[in-house]
């Protein structure tokens, strides 16, 4: 049996769904699909692809696993004890939590906790990505920069003043209430 210990290492990876340029990254770190769908699984049994739609859901459509993540993730949280799958008569597999994965995810209230605000503060995030005066405005700065920086005739007097005007933008708007 694996040790369900150790799941909740620092190894995030930003956010699902890719928007724009940049890597693409993980929505949860490691072990964290676990917690979220014993959560799921608390409020009743479900099959497979209702933990999908369900996740998919709670990320407001941001994030979708693949079965590739949710079936091996399932077949953990099984060997842990922590689900059971059973066989139903049209050969859907109903996926329940056991009192071993209550009391594992009540041991890990906090984490869940972190989880479930992480994911409520990226779908803010996206939407405010997706809004068309954010995104008008982002593209238009990025254009600006762009081109200043790109004619290659920036002195240094002007690149500090370029740094100035970005490093005051981010204070105020990190101060915004």
């Amino acid at each position: 049996m694996r040790q369900p210990h150790g799941m909740f290492e620092q190894e995030h990876h930003g956010c699902g769904g890719h928007h724009g340029g940049g890597r693409r990254q993980r929505f949860f770190g490691h072990g964290e699909l676990r917690l979220v769908i014993l959560s799921i699984l608390t409020r009743n049994a479900s099959h497979g692809y209702e933990l999908i739609k369900a996740i998919e859901n709670m990320t407001q459509g941001n994030y979708t696993p693949s079965p590739g993540v949710i079936y091996p993730t399932l077949d953990f949280l099984q060997d842990q004890a922590f689900i059971t799958i059973t066989e139903e008569e049209n050969g859907r597999k109903k996926i329940a939590i056991t009192g071993a994965g209550e009391r594992w995810l009540a041991e890990n209230e906090q984490p869940l906790a972190m989880i479930q605000a992480r994911i409520k503060a990226r779908c803010m995030g996206f939407n405010l990505r997706k809004n068309p005066q954010m995104k008008r405005a982002l593209d238009n700065f990025k254009a600006v920069l762009d081109l200043r920086v790109n004619q290659g005739d920036i002195n240094d007097a002007q690149l500090k003043k370029i740094i100035g005007v970005i490093d005051r933008a981010a204070l105020e708007i990190s101060q915004m209430e």
